[in-house]
């Protein structure tokens, strides 16, 4: 059966009226290197995934802070990295010049450039899902917006500017981060079915 073709623009108050919704699949977070390393030798399994970082908000101008936490899904399991403490480790830095492997997310120049002032790599594989969006004619650009023509729900956006840089994360930081990368995914995956059905004659 045919997909039914995506709105492709949405107001504020038709986005409140969807129901909110969360990953709630498994979330593994990481704080040691060597961790860090298995996790990834398991994620390069998979030719696509889900893709976001967190940065502790700045509130004092000209200061930046470095990014705190990688956020990379699977269709199975979200994991998320701890960077202030695992840093970019060599096995990172191989998967984000994989080309082979599709990291998928929204305005991820600015993650990118975050993650090379960590440690220097040339971004291969790396896929800007409002590419996609813009080609097939959506008029929004924010993971938000996005999340509701396409996935058909609300995404909340609380944690946003909470101290990513915390001892310990909270779990609505957990559900928060794991959401935004595996939504990240999720869209992408519902835009090439939909895509699929419009170049067949």
């Amino acid at each position: 059966m045919k997909p039914k073709p995506f709105e492709k623009n949405i107001t504020n108050e038709e986005l409140n009226e969807l129901p909110l919704s969360a990953y709630e699949g498994e979330v593994v977070v990481i704080t040691d290197p060597r961790q860090a390393d298995k996790a990834v030798h398991e994620i390069r399994q998979y030719d696509r995934l889900g893709f976001d970082t967190e940065t502790k908000p700045v509130f004092v101008r000209g200061h930046h802070n470095k990014v705190a936490i990688l956020q990379l899904a699977t269709p199975d399991k979200v994991y998320l990295f701890r960077l202030n403490s695992t840093g970019v480790t060599t096995e990172m830095k191989n998967l984000f010049e994989n080309e082979n492997i599709l990291k998928i997310g929204v305005a991820i120049r600015d993650d990118i450039k975050a993650l090379q002032r960590l440690k220097n790599f040339h971004a291969r594989g790396f896929l800007e899902l409002t590419m996609l969006t813009k080609a097939a004619g959506f008029e929004v650009e924010g993971v938000k917006k996005l999340t509701a023509l396409i996935l058909g729900f609300r995404i909340s956006k609380s944690a946003q500017t909470s101290n990513w840089e915390a001892p310990q994360l909270d779990e609505k930081q957990i559900s928060y981060a794991a959401t935004d990368a595996w939504v990240c995914l999720r869209m992408y995956e519902a835009l090439k079915v939909q895509m699929l059905w419009e170049d067949t004659p």
